[in-house]
């Protein structure tokens, strides 16, 4: 998914024979996602479930081929192509290490018609992104986007960064983990190397993958679940969210409920008032406080009247750690579960339940 410059040359042509197996008897969606160098594919063509397409580059700024201004020009194409054919679609945003905030709303500016209709994604990686290793820029792109959309992204991201995803992030969004057994020419594989290892709802096996419909090399992925489940991540706060390596909020998963606040309500008013109890279950709210919600805005429950249990974790603090870089909009909750007095205080090696 990384930028190709247009003057990288073709290192070398092989002929190999391509390792096409037979698709897994799961139920588990195989798709690809394309770049800005991948200008004339027709995604309509792919023999594929999905297609994810990069929309948008940091905030601009960056021309090729398909880019003008950091904007893809041939997305809208290969998203309609993709829907045309019967593909459920995705989209991406690609972080250069600008204003995070200004970079969320420089996707969303250009998404806002797919929104609740696509998965939206963050790719997050090292290739012109000064700001790779900084999970608060995660945290602050994810709190943004879900802020306008009311949708939690993906986040994409080779599996040896994994560790840069807070719990704040990895509590929200699902993941779509990078990882190659080898760059070998390959086609659809029945189980890819390590699937499913990190909990991931989605996972990118190789960058140099060939399918029926495209001449060139393409990333291939799955998806860990069925089109239901990739609706769920596209739909947003409305949607149920007990889709592959996502946390379900418990209960019935068979659809949630949503409430425009008024004034004068409180999170516990709310349970009380719709019957779907504890109000600890109840999120969706801008502050990350529980005890502060605004008139106008939307706080959901997932179904059921239950906290998940023995879902409680544990985070141990680093040094340079504070509870906003590791938890974003979460951290007042953190900070009231574990009894800080004072949140700005926390220490390596200290031990926070989230």
């Amino acid at each position: 998914m990384k930028i190709r410059r247009l003057m990288r040359s073709v290192i070398a042509c092989f002929c190999i024979s391509l390792l096409v197996l037979t698709p897994s008897a799961s139920a588990d969606m195989r798709g690809v996602d394309v770049s800005n160098w991948q200008c004339n594919i027709d995604t309509g063509k792919l023999d594929a479930d999905f297609v994810v397409a990069g929309v948008t580059w940091g905030v601009g700024g960056f021309n090729n081929t398909c880019l003008r201004n950091g904007v893809s020009q041939v997305a809208d194409y290969q998203l309609v192509r993709a829907t045309a054919t019967g593909k459920s679609i995705g989209v991406y945003h690609y972080a250069m290490g600008n204003d995070a905030r200004r970079e969320a709303d420089y996707f969303v500016d250009h998404v806002t018609k797919y929104v609740g209709r696509a998965v939206l994604a963050l790719d997050w990686e090292y290739d012109d992104n000064p700001q790779f290793g900084n999970s608060s820029w995660v945290n602050r792109w994810v709190e943004r986007v879900h802020e306008r959309t009311r949708v939690w992204p993906v986040i994409y991201t080779p599996a040896s960064a994994l560790r840069q995803l807070s719990p704040y992030v990895r509590r929200h969004c699902g993941v779509w983990v990078a990882q190659y057994a080898s760059n070998a020419v390959t086609g659809w594989q029945s189980r890819p190397w390590r699937y499913g290892a990190y909990g991931e709802a989605m996972r990118q096996y190789t960058g140099n993958g060939r399918i029926a419909g495209y001449a060139g090399a393409i990333d291939l992925d799955y998806f860990r679940g069925e089109r239901w489940q990739w609706d769920a991540y596209a739909h947003g706060d409305g949607a149920n969210v007990s889709a592959p390596g996502k946390p379900n909020t418990g209960g019935n998963t068979s659809h949630s409920v949503c409430v425009v606040v008024k004034p004068g309500d409180t999170l516990s008013g709310i349970a009380a008032r719709t019957g779907l109890l504890p109000w600890q279950s109840w999120h969706g709210y801008k502050s990350g406080n529980p005890a502060m919600i605004y008139p106008g805005e939307t706080v959901c429950h997932d179904g059921g009247a239950a906290v998940r249990p023995n879902t409680m974790r544990t985070h141990t603090v680093a040094p340079g750690e504070s509870l906003w870089s590791v938890f974003g909009a979460d951290w007042a909750r953190v900070a009231s579960l574990n009894g800080l007095s004072n949140p700005s205080l926390i220490y390596p090696g200290q031990i926070l339940r989230y």
